[in-house]
């Protein structure tokens, strides 16, 4: 007994000196060299050294492990150890360079303004006055990290020169990071590695949530399938060429000045509205430039997703509009559009040059484009005009969502050009149309227009601006008075006219409080006197509330002026009148004054005895 009990100290003995000599250490020293090239030509470059120490046994010790079984178990075969988790004492070695990173590069291969770190600019920052963004910093967390600074210098010739340069700072907060210990993260606990013996428990940990071994919820859904592949906010949109090359679809835009860049992208789910202006030599530009020809913008055909696999949906083309020399605007149907390429009339003429584009994109809730349609405007362009100004837009709307039509005019107070918000009175609140047509609207002015017959188009009211439109009215011999009154009155105010108007751009419409009701006057009188309306006036009233230094414009009061014919009408024969609608807003905000607060004064009382016994 006495003999095991010093053979088992003799082997504790031994172990512990095994384990002394495998835990014997060895320091390594790493030296990181980070090279950033900054504008000019000019090098920089950053040394970092971290020393950090790792657990290694040294190559010529080797140990087995000592297993010791009872005497009911039977030597098997031995299980491989599991491999500790890999241990650090330095910083991981940052994935992208201050350097590289530029938060003012908003636009793809243009020169943005006073960006300093953008690198499309060449001969344009010599125009700059100042740098938008002056220092990109690395992580502030750690105890040194690389800052990219960015100033202005200026050249011998006056010229302004971008200047980069990276350096190192040092942060002396007593909790900033000097060395980490894993691998993984700064803030993420380092995994379990699984081994033989543990794999199969951390499988079942892991996966069940996963892959759903009880369920079938891991089974993808087609609309999760198909959202898989689909566009997300923010996304260029693809394009498929003739020749099958893939390409971005690209909305024109104005660059560093207001001259168009065709190669801008439009995003996904983003509506955009913009205008930018070309510089042409007519003669020469009217039948050879493809920014001036329609098919340019309707010969696309767009990739319905990202993946290779996706189907291509072509632009169709809504609707034509032919503006002439004098703007009066005429729509052409889709039967007589047979050729509108650009056509130089005269040297100083051009007809058929796209003006203004119009995209509508609807998409499905897994981000799959459906149908892209586009809508345009073609018209005259003289030499004496230009440069031309062009206007393209687009917007985004949701499959089987008819609220996407309907927007704010503004949040809170009204915005100047946007239409006003209307609609009708209901018992639980305010009833508003999703569709552009029963708003409030005007009569929009076509050539030779007749108040009774034929199409009438109308033009939503814009807030702030002030309007005028007409139709011409004939009367024959057996006309019936009461009846022309009445189909009259309905074209000047429009089928299902709303009788209330939001007072502000986002009034909602559970609170008919917030809503101005249309007021009217007008009496169709007896049929005798045959009261036929000749001009309808819309006079709306606003104000400015809120603070003085940034008011919001708010209505406050609607109402409609309708004129009638002061005499009797005679019918004995064909005659023609002349029927206006105008609609005009009248400011009626007091003038502001500002306030300023009363100077304080000190209310306080002394004690009677409080100089006692001095007084």
């Amino acid at each position: 007994m006495a003999d095991s009990a010093v053979l088992l100290r003799s082997l504790f003995i031994f172990c512990l000196f095994l384990s002394f000599k495998v835990s014997t250490t060895d320091e390594i020293t790493t030296n990181h060299t980070f090279n950033t090239t900054a504008s000019g030509d000019r090098n920089v470059t950053s040394n970092v050294t971290d020393s950090y120490t790792t657990a290694q046994p040294p190559e010529s010790e080797t140990t087995q492990p000592i297993q010791i079984y009872s005497s009911t178990e039977q030597p098997g075969q031995p299980t491989p150890p599991a491999e500790p988790l890999p241990a650090s004492g330095r910083l991981l070695t940052p994935a992208t360079n201050v350097d590289s990173v530029c938060p003012c590069d908003q636009s793809r291969g243009v020169c943005d303004i006073n960006c300093c770190c953008d690198r499309d600019c060449g001969e344009e920052a010599a125009l700059f006055t100042g740098c938008s963004v002056t220092s990109v910093s690395g992580n502030k967390q750690l105890c040194s990290h690389d800052v990219a600074l960015y100033s202005l210098g200026s050249t011998i010739d006056g010229y302004s020169d971008p200047q980069v340069s990276v350096t190192k700072e040092t942060s002396y907060n007593i909790f900033c990071i000097q060395s980490q210990n894993s691998v993984d993260g700064f803030s993420h606990p380092s995994p379990v590695l699984p081994t033989n013996g543990s794999f199969d428990s951390l499988f079942q940990q892991f996966t069940s949530f996963m892959f759903d071994l009880e369920g079938n919820r891991g089974q993808l859904s087609p609309a999760e399938l198909q959202a898989s592949s689909g566009y997300q906010f923010g996304d260029e949109m693809l394009t498929t060429g003739e020749g099958g090359d893939r390409g971005l679809f690209s909305l024109p835009a104005p660059g560093l000045t207001a001259d168009c860049v065709d190669t801008s992208p439009a995003a996904f789910l983003k509506d955009q509205s913009r205008a930018c202006s070309r510089r042409l030599v007519l003669d020469q530009d009217c039948s050879t430039s493809v920014a001036l020809n329609m098919d340019t913008y309707t010969n696309i055909h767009v990739c319905a997703a990202k993946n290779k696999d996706a189907a291509l949906v072509p632009v169709e083309v809504a609707s034509v509009i032919l503006q002439s020399v004098d703007q009066t605007q005429t729509e052409l149907s889709m039967s007589e559009r047979e050729d509108l390429s650009p056509v130089l009339l005269n040297p100083g003429l051009c007809a058929n040059v796209v003006l203004k584009v119009g995209y509508v994109v609807t998409y499905s809730p897994a981000g799959q484009i459906l149908n892209v349609s586009v809508s345009l405007v073609l018209g005259f362009v003289r030499k004496a005009a230009l440069p031309l100004k062009q206007d393209f837009q687009i917007t985004f709307v949701q499959q089987n969502v008819e609220q996407a039509t309907v927007h704010y005019s503004g949040n809170p107070g009204y915005v100047v050009g946007l239409p006003l918000v209307s609609g009708t009175r209901a018992a639980d609140g305010i009833v508003r149309s999703v569709d552009l047509r029963d708003t409030l609207s005007l009569l929009h002015s076509a050539e030779d227009q007749d108040c009774l017959h034929g199409p009438h188009q109308r033009s939503p009211v814009l807030f702030g601006l002030d309007s005028l439109s007409g139709c011409t009215l004939r009367l024959e011999d057996a006309a019936n008075c009461s009846l022309v009154s009445q189909l009259l009155l309905d074209v000047l105010r429009g089928t299902d006219s709303p009788q209330y108007v939001a007072s502000l751009g986002n009034s909602p419409l559970n609170n008919p409080l917030d809503w101005v009701q249309v007021h009217s006057s007008f009496n169709p009188g007896d049929a005798q006197s045959c009261s036929i309306p000749l001009s309808f006036h819309l006079e709306v009233e606003w104000t400015k509330h809120g603070s003085l230094v940034n008011p919001q414009p708010q209505i406050v009061s609607i109402k409609e002026v309708i004129q009638t014919n002061s005499t009797s009408l005679w019918f004995g024969g064909s005659s023609f009148l002349s029927v206006r609608t105008s609609v005009a807003f009248i400011p009626v905000s007091a003038a502001a004054l500002p306030g300023y607060r009363v100077t304080p004064t000190i209310n306080a009382k002394l004690p009677f005895d409080f100089f006692f016994p001095f007084v």
